[in-house]
């Protein structure tokens, strides 16, 4: 599932992008979801609460508000695999969009093989970038978590929860299968807590301490939870 955002504060403009997009992926047989935004600044806010729920953006570069590159950085503050494209009417504009990690630009209304092309590299791009980020479903909601913002896992009965410093995310699924997806930087500590090593404040016997909460060393992983944590310091 590839989810696309498009902000442009013209209708219009959202509407003709959108349908172009949407030609290129159905022929493709691509899955995607396509979410218009009219505002840089309702753009970030609706990323506060839907972190990890966009793929790749769209950004008009004049706005009113918030301009294109000002949203674009704001974004790429939140999500560094965030992918990003420039869109502009003005074929001479000028602007840096190095700073910011960006796929390129495209002048209204884009060609369609340009269009392609740019969805091309975006999905190439999120495709090598795939082994940095956990990916689980809610739902119909897909999240893209990046590992090194995750502080650890706890199971609820069926459920699986996800810490992260800003936000929770709950998803149906069990904790060997999220411990086999992460791999070695996540240690288990009980049967119901999978940590991320790098995120540990303190370490006991009994207990480690991440994010100023303590959480529980069972006597099943005692052994083996403080030899992986340890080597996880010394590394």
């Amino acid at each position: 599932m590839l989810r696309i955002g498009i902000c442009d504060d013209v209708y219009d403009q959202r509407l003709l992008l959108c349908a172009a997009i949407e030609r290129i992926l159905e022929a493709r047989s691509i899955e995607h979801q396509v979410f218009e935004f009219s505002s840089g600044e309702g753009l970030i806010s609706w990323l506060q609460k839907h972190s990890g729920e966009l793929d790749l953006v769209f950004l008009d570069i004049e706005m009113n508000g918030l301009s294109g590159m000002e949203t674009a950085k704001e974004l790429r503050r939140g999500d560094d695999g965030l992918q990003l494209v420039f869109v502009t009417g003005y074929p001479d504009y000028v602007f840096d969009g190095y700073s910011v990690g960006a796929l390129g630009y495209l002048i209204k209304p884009p060609k369609p093989q340009q269009l392609s092309d740019v969805l091309t590299r975006a999905l190439a791009a999120l495709h090598k970038l795939a082994p940095q980020f956990f990916i689980c479903h809610s739902g119909e909601v897909t999240y893209r978590i990046p590992k090194k913002e995750i502080l650890y896992f706890y199971s609820d009965r069926r459920q699986v929860v996800c810490v992260t410093p800003t936000r929770t995310y709950q998803f149906y699924g069990k904790l060997d299968e999220v411990a086999e997806a992460v791999g070695s930087p996540f240690v288990r500590i009980h049967q119901r807590y999978l940590i991320h090593a790098a995120a540990v404040e303190r370490m006991e016997t009994t207990e480690v301490v991440i994010a100023s909460k303590a959480l529980p060393i069972s006597r099943s992983y005692q052994s083996a939870a403080l030899l992986a944590l340890t080597k996880a310091i010394l590394e």
